[in-house]
């Protein structure tokens, strides 16, 4: 059978999109469906939390980083393995950038390019019958994309709820449920989102929780039957090349930012993924030919990584003669020091010059292009990429090592040399999607 998928928006973030894909996710999962879940657009948080509801690995589709080839065939795997793909939007389904058309980065390229209808989120609080102005508005905005479906959040009451069903009704668009303000599950939260599932004290009984409040107040049969057919593709293209046959990857909470796709296109190209854990004291496996630091929050294991002589001695070793490669957190990592929030430093592997600060905090957040100066883990001289930046972190002593990429934001604007290179080591706080199939940003 072929599945059937859907996306999950809302006008803006703070909706309830992922509560609500979370229960519903966790309810079809205990009705015996086999879902998948999706992210659109960069988000290392969610798709944990996305795993632990479905059983299945979290995945991310970017309309702005991935080549619509890569998108295709990794929607297409996602189907392969499940009844029902659910896609959940980032912030509101047609926020992204400006630029090129269907690579926005925005939820509503993936609802046109796959063919897959929309269910919108509405947080009704403070309004009624206005509620169907907005979906009106949604509905028409974009004739690529199709909304079948309104689930109500933050309802206060029957008569609120009745108001707002009604108006919703003449505009010809199914109204799949209503959650009610009562009794609302909140996930806890951190400085980039959502507190890491794997850290989450009590995540089993709140996705409980959650289905509970899917079963009683959603149609879950009606929401299944708007899905559309998912479409069928190729193999996936290898999104980065591996940087190695053996790859230790470093992976715990302190370094759990590595994409899914990514990743598994490594294995897929053959490579072997060796995890190690920082955390737990643990140095890169000698039989590996790379190592990986990926982001993370290292800023909030500062004093465990500074006392891992083992990880520390046995990265230090491993970079004489194989090449180390870190992102954002990982990229902190390989610096002289990292200081905390409270403005403690805790001195790292001084593998690169450079310290960073989180007590000194500046957000940094966008699309990135990146154009690699020297050979890398990341590719060869020249190779092109397309990201994001995502931290608070800033760099405090840039240090004197050579720059690695030449950055530009998502619409080419350049940002100028980033990132550092020492001999085999080098490091970002950019974090890698995809290879770039169009670097001269012509219309696809």
């Amino acid at each position: 059978m072929t599945a059937r998928g859907f996306i999950i928006a809302a006008p803006r973030s703070g909706s309830g999109k992922t509560t609500v894909t979370l229960g519903v996710a966790a309810a079809l999962r205990a009705r015996g469906v086999r879902v998948r879940a999706v992210k659109s657009g960069p988000d290392y948080i969610d798709p944990a939390f996305h795993a632990a509801a479905t059983g299945r690995p979290g995945l991310n589709l970017d309309s702005f980083a991935m080549p619509p080839a890569l998108i295709d065939a990794l929607a297409a795997e996602a189907a392969a393995e499940a009844d029902l793909v659910l896609i959940e939007a980032s912030m509101g389904l047609f926020d992204g950038i400006e630029g090129e058309p269907g690579r926005s980065g925005a939820a509503a390229d993936l609802a046109a390019r796959l063919g897959l209808p929309v269910v919108l989120v509405l947080d009704i609080s403070g309004q009624s019958q206005s509620a169907a102005a907005v979906v009106r508005g949604f509905a028409s905005h974009d004739p690529r994309v199709r909304i079948t479906g309104v689930i109500l959040n933050q309802v206060a009451s029957e008569r609120h709820r009745a108001q707002a069903s009604a108006a919703i009704a003449q505009v010809g668009i199914q109204i799949l449920g209503s959650l009610p303000r009562d009794g609302a599950v909140r996930l806890p939260e951190r400085h980039l989102g959502l507190v890491q599932a794997g850290e989450h004290p009590a995540l089993a009984a709140q996705l409980a929780a959650l289905a509970e409040r899917a079963e009683k107040h959603i149609d879950l049969a009606a929401l299944v039957a708007l899905g559309a057919p998912m479409p069928s593709s190729g193999p996936a293209p290898v999104a980065l090349a591996p940087p190695g046959q053996r790859i230790a990857l470093a992976q715990d909470v302190a370094f759990s930012f590595a994409y899914e796709h990514l990743v598994a296109g490594w294995r897929r190209a053959g490579a072997e993924i060796l995890p190690f854990s920082p955390l737990a004291d643990e140095a890169p496996d000698d039989a590996a030919d790379a190592c990986w630091l990926p982001g993370g929050y290292p800023e909030l294991h500062g004093g465990t990584l500074a006392g891992a002589a083992r990880f520390l001695d046995g990265v230090r070793r491993f970079a004489r003669t194989r090449p180390v490669h870190g992102e954002c957190g990982g990229f902190m990592v390989l610096g002289q020091s990292i200081e905390d929030a409270q403005g403690t430093a805790y001195p790292m592997l001084g593998l690169l010059s450079h310290a960073t600060s989180f007590a000194k905090r500046r957000l940094n957040l966008g699309y990135r292009r990146a154009v690699t100066l020297h050979a890398s883990p990341l590719g060869p001289v020249g190779t092109r990429l397309r990201g994001h930046e995502f931290h608070y972190a800033s760099v405090t002593h840039a240090g004197d090592d050579a720059p690695l990429v030449e950055l530009s934001d998502g619409q080419g604007k350049g940002m100028g040399p980033s990132g550092s290179r020492r001999e085999r080591v080098s490091g970002t706080f950019f974090h890698i999607i995809a290879t770039d199939d169009q670097p001269s940003g012509a219309d696809l």
